[in-house]
């Protein structure tokens, strides 16, 4: 599974070039997925920051292509520009996992994943939030470039996975409604906003 046929999508949208005709300073910050290995229902969403509004554009990509503009969590931090080209395909990254999780005896299987692409102190990282078989949460960052994981930790969060979003079982669901969908967009920009500040926390400690 590669990013560049949604990148494609994206671009050629109608929806997008308007968005691009508006807003031409704005650019690409983060590539959003959420990756359900049990349903296979997954979720595509790249995010553009706009100077002039402070904001992000986040593009869902699943059906109709589809635009939110949400408020940063700080106005006065500017993210990096990422160029949305990967090393590493979204199906690769469950493998770069699995393999680092025998090297660290960790035996549970990866249900479901949250991967976000973007610029972390100039390099192009994955920063992967995935919910294992025990009920416990994985997370870990993998380097694009090298597709080396930095560094990986397990967590048991449960309070945390009730807030991860449900997503439809294609065989009772084949279609999702607009209603539907854009209840399904509003968990994840909150997901992604609790994901962030799980991340400050994880770097604040870090520090420490």
């Amino acid at each position: 599974m590669k990013i560049q046929p949604y990148v494609q999508k994206l671009e050629s949208s109608q929806i997008y070039k308007k968005f691009r005709k508006e807003n031409e300073e704005s650019f690409v910050v983060a590539g959003f997925f959420v990756l359900d290995y049990e349903t296979g229902t997954n979720i595509h969403q790249i995010d553009y920051y706009v100077p002039s509004k402070k904001q992000v554009a986040a593009f869902n990509l699943d059906g109709e292509v589809e635009v939110r503009l949400l408020d940063m969590m700080s106005k006065e931090k500017v993210p990096q520009k990422l160029d949305i080209k990967t090393k590493v395909d979204l199906d690769a990254l469950r493998g770069i996992l699995e393999d680092e999780m025998k090297n660290r005896n960790i035996t549970e299987t990866i249900k479901k994943c949250v991967a976000v692409i973007q610029m972390v102190d100039g390099k192009k990282l994955w920063v992967l939030s995935c919910v294992l078989s025990g009920m416990e949460i994985l997370k870990a960052h993998v380097d694009d470039e090298s597709r080396t994981v930095l560094k990986m930790e397990k967590a048991s969060m449960l309070d945390y996975i009730k807030k991860m979003p449900a997503l439809p079982q294609k065989s009772q669901e084949p279609k999702l409604t607009k209603d539907q969908l854009e209840k399904q967009i509003e968990q994840l920009d909150k997901l992604k906003e609790q994901l962030k500040k799980e991340e400050a926390n994880l770097e604040k400690s870090a520090k420490k």
